[in-house]
């Protein structure tokens, strides 16, 4: 067994009752047990990372979490409570839990605040993000690239800590594409697809030409960005279409991005992304209680891939990236 720290491993809170988020990624009969599990962090989450070699999990609420509640002050007051509450879990079992911390992006100027409290005073270790928020109504979406975050970023930059870019699913309003396919919603396809676009939005803002030391981490092996970057740079070289800026995006994948397996046990999809990006830049996450905690280490520990890059992504990377 290679002992792991876990990156995207999920909870929710009845207090603001946020965890029915979650319930249509399962089927009625599925939900009420992983409702249990979203809400329980140290009693079957703990004998279940000990099961399975993990000896700490970095906690982040589920999605959309925050970005889902359009009104500023809703979002800022319960992104200060649920941080709280991370907090008060780490407190109790430091030696076992890490936590991200959860950020109301409606309101920027909150979001930098609370951030920075987030680290310097409750001592979370950086940020998860559910994508895009909606800010005002439910139809108006901001992306991480927009101006009014420079602030934010500078203040990310400056604190030195990673924010983890999750999934949500786009607006039904703004994807007709799915219309009459509701399959192809959540993990199975939109969440990659959003999430890998989003990320190329911050590439091609000059994001990271502005803050070369940022990190950015995406799951799922990368977004489906690993497999298909060589074809963004090409095609972009033949048509920039008023692209400016200063690298490549292959070049901002392998210096601002680190990668984690949560829900992609994929054995040559791992290795074509560590090709890709190297083996510094992945981190073993299961993605519970989305996935099985059992599946994902079982997987991670068979992996016939050399003992130093084995022990990098099960654990070192983690805690280098995280100063845990």
């Amino acid at each position: 067994m290679v002992h792991k720290i876990a990156l995207e491993e999920h909870f929710g809170a009845t207090d603001p009752n946020i965890v029915e988020q979650s319930a249509t990624h399962f089927t009625s009969d599925a939900w009420p047990a992983h409702r249990d599990m979203l809400l329980d962090i140290h009693d079957s989450r703990l004998q279940l990372m000990d099961e399975c070699g993990i000896d700490k999990a970095v906690l982040s609420l589920l999605s959309p979490g925050i970005q889902s509640l359009h009104d500023p002050a809703q979002a800022v007051d319960w992104a200060q409570r649920l941080n709280d509450y991370a907090a008060k879990q780490v407190a109790h079992r430091p030696d076992r839990f890490a936590s991200f911390a959860a950020l109301p992006m409606q309101d920027p100027a909150a979001a930098t605040t609370e951030i920075r409290r987030a680290v310097t005073e409750l001592g979370l270790v950086g940020a998860l993000v559910n994508g895009f928020s909606q800010v005002g109504d439910e139809n108006t979406v901001v992306y991480l690239d927009d101006p009014r975050y420079a602030e934010f970023w500078s203040t990310v930059a400056e604190l030195d800590v990673p924010v983890y870019l999750h999934p949500r699913d786009p607006l039904e309003s703004t994807t007709p594409q799915y219309h009459g396919h509701p399959w192809l919603y959540g993990s199975a396809w939109a969440f990659s697809v959003e999430t890998g676009t989003h990320a190329l939005r911050l590439m091609g803002s000059g994001l990271f030409d502005r803050h070369p030391n940022l990190s950015i981490i995406l799951g799922h092996l990368g977004e489906l960005l690993p497999f298909n970057i060589w074809r963004t740079d090409h095609r972009i070289a033949v048509a920039p279409r008023g692209i400016d800026i200063q690298h490549s995006f292959g070049h901002y994948l392998r210096n601002n991005f680190y990668l984690t397996t949560s829900g992609n046990f994929r054995t040559p999809a791992l290795l074509n992304t560590i090709q890709e990006v190297g083996a510094d830049r992945l981190l073993f996450s299961a993605d519970y209680p989305f996935e099985d905690m059992r599946e994902a280490a079982d997987w991670f520990d068979r992996l016939e891939i050399n003992d130093n890059d084995h022990v990098k992504i099960a654990r070192t990377n983690a805690q280098a990236l995280l100063k845990l």
